[in-house]
């Protein structure tokens, strides 16, 4: 784990901005004109997806993709200028938001300013010619670290848009880059900037395990852990999804997320997140809407910063393409009050404590309890049944902090909530075991 990541970063609230398809426009603008309504649901941090030049070489579909960068050092005159840019970050900083960047330092496009200039940065095949080393990702080419002067390009880049004044990094498949390369990149923006932000997009452990045998890098969230304040959580992803689609028991993931309280420092964080860019809308993933939103809502209760993808506000289902205009249809905005209120848990004191499973069905269980000071219950109906469900409480009526309404336990047990309550509990250890047998 970075030494000097605060652990508050755990109760981070980060949104994320595809700037193509987020306003009519397709603007930094748009996106400026938005941070208000932003800002009110409780977000820390708004994380753009790549603003550079989109190469157009071997480019996918008829934009082509964020991911296939020209010119590190640029911006994507689509968006606007270097000084709109500026004054985005001006606006986001007087509401009292970060801004973090995505960084792609394992490739680049085909025609990027580097490969003209510098084409021993890149991996080549037997006639010289740069080539990527995921076959599926045909319109960008890998750049092959370690090199020095390679190394020194890449962390003046991003000691320059540290002082221009961006306070984080999300680093696409940070995995494949060597630790070392991290290592000196965060020591040397720390000089110039301290406190930014780091984010791993560490990959699947199948991701890496293929690539280890295959000779080439491939770095655990471990090994990430030392340079990154936070990673994903694509080593357990696969089982969050088959859970929520009911192909595995709900028993399985909490399993893993046991598993990984086990095998990481312990003052680990998770970026813990329901959809993203790169995967289904929650609401397209889940058997029913009602389990979309009992899912979403216990990964912003679980342990981690909590990710808000654009759109999702929306009860969006469409995840919008990376190649094309693709808009994000707004609609009303009818699950933004869900989310504000879901952001605003990551600030309760409880959350400070220890996070314990307390059971997988018919509703998933978990509880914050720190001390003898109030705790949090939560039931996530990730099931869909309707009924009642024994809980660890005392009888009595409990405030539900995501309505505000009363919720009564009776005879040990509470009405089954169509999707989730999160109840605010006195003295919360006093009546609960918190302990849930995980493993057969």
């Amino acid at each position: 784990m970075a030494s000097n990541t605060p652990l508050d970063h755990r109760n981070l609230v980060i949104y994320e901005v595809y700037v193509r398809n987020h306003g009519i426009s397709g603007t930094f603008a748009d996106v400026e004109a938005d941070l208000g309504r932003i800002r009110a649901m409780g977000v820390d941090v708004v994380w753009f997806m790549p603003i550079h030049p989109i190469g157009k070489l071997n480019k996918k579909g008829s934009l082509g993709c964020p991911y296939s960068i020209q010119d590190y050092r640029g911006i994507n005159s689509e968006y606007g200028t270097l000084e709109d840019f500026a004054r985005f970050i001006e606006t986001a900083h007087n509401l009292g938001l970060k801004v973090m960047i995505d960084v792609v330092y394992n490739h680049t496009a085909h025609d990027s300013v580097l490969v003209a200039e510098h084409p021993e940065y890149f991996h080549q095949d037997e006639s010289g010619r740069p080539v990527t080393t995921v076959p599926d990702w045909s319109d960008v080419i890998d750049l092959k670290h370690p090199q020095p002067d390679l190394t020194e390009y890449l962390v003046e880049t991003l000691k320059a848009w540290a002082v221009f004044g961006v306070d984080g990094f999300r680093c696409d498949v940070a995995s494949i880059l060597p630790q070392a390369f991290w290592l000196t990149a965060r020591a040397a923006v720390e000089e110039v900037k301290p406190g930014v932000l780091w984010l791993a997009e560490s990959v699947h452990a199948s991701f890496v395990a293929d690539r280890r045998a295959r000779g080439l890098s491939g770095l655990s969230d471990s090994e990430l852990y030392a340079a990154f304040d936070l990673t994903y959580d694509y080593d357990i992803w696969p089982i969050f999804q088959q859970a929520v689609r009911g192909a595995v028991p709900v028993k399985r993931y909490l399993e893993m997320l046991a598993f990984q309280n086990a095998i990481y420092p312990q003052n680990f964080i998770k970026m813990r997140c329901a959809e993203n860019h790169d995967q289904l809308r929650i609401l397209k993933l889940a058997p029913s809407r009602s389990q979309g939103l009992a899912w979403t809502a216990f990964e912003a209760f679980n342990r981690g910063a909590f990710l808000i993808y654009g759109g999702q506000e929306s009860a969006a289902t469409h995840t919008p393409s990376l190649f094309e205009i693709d808009k994000v249809d707004w609609g009303s905005y009818e699950l933004q009050l869900f989310l504000t209120r879901l952001a605003g848990l990551k600030k309760h004191p409880a959350l400070n404590g220890n996070l314990y499973f307390l059971a997988a069905e018919p509703a998933l269980q978990a509880a914050w309890a720190g001390g003898l000071g109030r705790g949090l219950y939560g039931v996530f109906n990730t099931s869909g049944q309707l009924g009642r469900v024994e809980v660890q409480l005392p009888d009595g009526d409990y405030l539900d902090l995501l309505t505000d309404q009363r919720v009564a336990v009776r005879g040990g047990s509470l009405d089954l909530p169509l999707d989730v309550v999160v109840l605010e509990v006195e003295d919360l250890r006093t009546y609960c075991s918190l302990r849930f047998e995980l493993l057969d």
